[in-house]
């Protein structure tokens, strides 16, 4: 899963190389925590929050077919 945000958020900004993904574990559902670069974060947020919502329902899609749930935050 993280190896799938960090393509998916590199495909878009400027400096792919300050993309960061921590994933925090819980009992039932696991948080990706994503930081990017300064000014890269209206591209991975797109206009109205479309970009980031395509991600999202990507995620989601791939952790509930591996019987799993998944979060995504974007902290600045």
């Amino acid at each position: 899963m993280k190896d799938l945000i960090v393509y998916l958020t590199k495909a878009l900004v400027d400096n792919p190389e300050e993309v960061v993904v921590q994933a925090v574990a819980g009992e039932k559902t696991t948080v990706y925590e994503l930081r990017v670069g300064e000014g890269d974060l209206g591209k991975v947020i797109g206009k109205h929050g479309r970009t980031i919502r395509a991600i999202r329902t990507i995620l989601s899609a791939a952790a509930t077919k591996q019987n799993k749930r998944a979060v995504l935050e974007i902290l600045e």
